[in-house]
């Protein structure tokens, strides 16, 4: 069994992107996210290879993903008390349900090609971990095929060396690893307006991105 699981958090104001506050408004910036979400659904949806999962917090917040994932999707809660203790957690769980490899994918980049993930299952083939890299240093995926604990300890969540901390970690433990080309993720308003130019091109990964692309031709930004 090979899973995909989108990390998620319930797109409430004051709660999700709040580095677009402003120009967005809280209750603008949480229906962006919504959309992000919706969007992201579609990209994993389309992956036949893999079993989808929405792996989503706050745990209060199930109601609401039970009513946006679509037939074919479980969801997980994401326990921890902080982005290392939840991944390490849901990674855990996955596998020990049986997964054989194990993609978990961001929720900040809604127009992802979905070749990306495609690839990013494929490469675990070979390579013990697999990780799609923004180019803000976060990264956008990060895929393994066993559980490793310490992969996701002593990183500095939240900055432009996450995934260079990563990369220094996958090494001490003596793995292999793949990345996939990069992608940006969409944090601030120079991303947002990256993305809306982006957007404005029926073939710039437009297809995959339709519920972003709607709200923000009704936003005034």
């Amino acid at each position: 069994m090979n899973v995909i699981a989108i990390m998620a958090k319930a797109p409430f104001p004051n709660k999700v992107k709040t580095r677009l506050n402003p120009p967005l408004s809280p209750f603008e910036a949480s229906r962006l996210y919504h959309s992000f979400l919706l969007d992201k659904i579609e990209q994993v949806k389309c992956i036949d290879e893999a079993r989808p999962f929405m792996a989503y917090t706050p745990e209060s917040s199930e109601s609401f993903f039970r009513s946006i994932i679509p037939p074919g999707f479980l969801l997980i809660n994401q326990a921890g008390k902080d982005l290392g203790e939840r991944l390490a957690n849901v990674s855990h769980e996955l596998f020990a349900m049986g997964a054989e490899k194990v993609v978990l994918l961001d929720s900040d980049t809604p127009n992802l090609p979905v070749d990306h993930i495609r690839e990013g299952l494929s490469r675990l083939n070979e390579a013990d971990v697999v990780l799609g890299p923004c180019e803000d240093g976060g990264y956008y995926l990060i895929g393994m095929r066993t559980f490793i604990p310490g992969i996701f300890s002593g990183i500095p969540w939240s900055t432009a060396l996450v995934t260079e901390f990563t990369l220094k970690k996958v090494h001490e433990l003596g793995l292999t690893v793949s990345m996939l080309p990069g992608w940006y993720d969409v944090d601030t308003e120079k991303d947002l307006r990256r993305l809306m130019r982006d957007l404005e091109f029926p073939f710039n990964n437009c297809f995959f991105c339709k519920n972003t692309h709607r709200l923000l031709s009704i936003m005034r930004i």
